[in-house]
């Protein structure tokens, strides 16, 4: 005996349909879930970095969904969407600034890479931009000896600065005389150091400038010295003297205690320049990583963000960040 099975094709369809939206749209809910509840823990931290990419994703997500007719996993996208692209999107968007009416200061912020940094064009950018503070990270002798050869010395004149052989080596550059001066290293005395010092800018406020760098998550077991170099920075004391924190911090917007440390009352000025969503790391030494904005200044909220630009330095991983700011009054 022959038994004849009849499969309904269009049932058939609409079930591996539904199947294929409600697979696309739990992930980029449980994303959003994971970043606005800030559970950035173990390996969520690596992961988090690429939310804005989820977040564009989302949106194909919910188009799926919706051509589909899948109304309940087209609600469930609508949802992740929403959430991501409203922590995201501002990014790209000028904020209102507070109407500082002092002096203007340019910064500059760049990752060396082990000092392999190409000197000539960070000493050019520093000409050109007419720079006014330079923070630099994984500052080395080597790269401290090809700077002023190339004529950084008579640039910036004013500086802090701890190199050292490897990657944990930091310095500040100054146009104006700094006083308050020292180095602090993360990491409980073993990690990346940050110098810092006070600048004296001609006709405004002193200034805290410090060369942020705190410990990159790279493997598992460095997460909590992560999270503990973050948590250490320097909080911004709005009743206070301002201060700013310029350099590589190893952490996006999407990760909580970077959020937290702008809560203190600092701000992201690529952020408030509608550049936050631009790339500083990632395949710029050749790896095909997808760029993130790892590298920051944060700035003191009573400061006002002009301008923010994301430059390029050949042999580097990192992109230099440049800002210029307009302090209050004194």
């Amino acid at each position: 005996m022959i038994t004849v099975v009849i499969v309904d094709a269009p049932s058939a369809y609409r079930n591996v349909g539904t199947v294929l939206c409600w697979l696309a749209a739990a992930p980029t809910a449980l994303w959003a879930a994971i970043r606005l509840l800030g559970l950035d823990r173990g390996p969520l931290v690596q992961a988090l970095a690429f939310t804005p990419y989820i977040a564009g994703a989302s949106v194909l997500v919910l188009a799926l969904a919706l051509a589909l007719r899948r109304w309940w996993p087209a609600a469930l996208a609508a949802l992740a969407a929403v959430a991501l692209l409203s922590t995201v999107a501002p990014r790209a968007l000028a904020n209102p600034q507070p109407a500082a009416a002092g002096p203007t200061v340019r910064l500059l912020t760049a990752n060396l890479l082990a000092g392999a940094g190409d000197a000539r064009t960070l000493v050019e950018l520093v000409r050109r931009h007419r720079i006014d503070v330079l923070t630099v990270q994984e500052f080395t002798p080597d790269a401290q000896t090809a700077l002023d050869q190339l004529g950084l010395d008579t640039l910036l004149p004013h500086r802090q600065l701890n190199p050292e052989i490897g990657t944990a080596g930091s310095g500040l550059y100054s146009r104006w005389p700094i006083t308050d001066v020292g180095v602090r290293r993360n990491l409980n005395g073993w990690g990346f150091t940050q110098v810092y010092a006070t600048v004296s800018v001609p006709g405004g406020p002193p200034v805290r400038v410090e060369s942020a760098h705190p410990s990159a998550p790279y493997a598992l077991d460095q997460v909590s010295a992560w999270r503990a170099d973050l948590t250490a920075q320097p909080a911004a004391t709005p009743g206070g003297a301002l201060r700013i924190l310029a350099g590589d911090f190893n952490a996006t917007l999407d990760h909580s205690p970077l959020r937290a440390l702008l809560r203190t009352g600092y701000v992201d000025a690529a952020d408030a320049a509608g550049e936050g969503l631009t790339g500083t790391w990632g395949p710029y030494d050749g790896d095909l990583i997808p760029p993130v904005t790892i590298d920051h200044i944060l700035v003191d909220r009573r400061i006002a963000v002009h301008s923010v630009e994301v430059l390029n330095l050949p042999n580097s991983d990192h992109r230099p960040v440049q800002a210029t700011l307009t302090l209050p009054t004194p």
